[in-house]
């Protein structure tokens, strides 16, 4: 039995979530049909990141099991059952048959994008917040956060975790073109956290709550106090890494001939 990882990249303004709710339309339910027409057999993949409705991503991984070696260019031809909205960027093979794409990350990186001035290209692909930022203060609650382990109060409800505890490696805001971003990258992450973390975070910088009520709310453990209304579709997931050499990268003879 062999474990392949797939890297994949998906519009989630097309999807409700990432994860398989019955016959709803998920990234993963997306990929168990494309991957099982392909192979004409029922094969199931898990996903590295459960990411709600509406939230995009840039880098994202799936994994599969399957006993017989796969088909020539088989990431040419999934690509080609895939909608329009989802694709395959990489295609590997793992060294320890066991290793798991969701448990075996050693981080993650989240960006949510922030626009100003109304533009209609950028509807469902960044979020459009047209009010006045302080940004002296949006870059004190993001160096903030890295004092902190315990991130309960940006956890949602009725989430099944062991801990709410989480390293966070980076937190900053940065001006792309237009755009401000929010960048975190952290080795887990809690349902609903990096939402939960930019909400809060602006009704600082809007005003509507001081530096002094912010640290109190990180520290008071209750997610009622969190502002999560921020919507899904300002959120991409960019990037997951996992230990040096544990993946073996396979390329389409259909590339390796171009």
């Amino acid at each position: 039995m062999t474990r392949y990882f797939i890297e994949v990249m998906y519009n989630g303004a097309a999807f409700h979530g990432s994860q398989v709710q019955g016959d709803i339309p998920t990234v993963q339910l997306a990929l168990n049909q494309a991957i099982s027409t392909l192979l004409r057999q029922e094969v199931e993949a898990y996903g590295a990141s459960r990411t709600d409705e509406g939230v995009h991503a840039l880098c994202s991984y799936y994994h599969f099991d399957l006993e017989q070696p796969l088909p020539e260019n088989f990431k040419y031809k999934l690509n080609s059952i895939l909608s329009e909205h989802l694709s395959i960027n990489k295609l590997f093979k793992t060294v320890d048959p066991e290793f798991n794409c969701r448990f075996a990350a050693i981080s993650r990186t989240y960006r949510y994008r922030i626009y100003t001035e109304k533009n209609p290209f950028k509807y469902h692909r960044a979020y459009y917040f047209p009010f006045q930022i302080d940004r002296a203060l949006l870059n004190e609650t993001a160096k903030l956060l890295k004092q902190h382990t315990d991130f309960e109060t940006f956890s949602k409800k009725n989430t099944q975790t062991y801990t709410f505890n989480c390293e966070l490696f980076e937190s900053y805001w940065e001006e792309i073109g237009n755009e401000l971003h929010y960048v975190v990258k952290g080795n887990r992450f809690l349902r609903g956290m990096v939402r939960g973390l930019v909400g809060t975070q602006l009704q600082v910088a809007r005003g509507r709550t001081t530096i002094e009520q912010y640290k109190s709310i990180i520290e008071s453990k209750d997610c009622t106090q969190a502002d999560f209304s921020v919507p899904g579709h300002g959120l991409y997931l960019e990037n997951i890494e996992y230990p040096e050499g544990s993946l073996l990268e396979l390329v389409d003879k259909y590339h390796q001939n171009k």
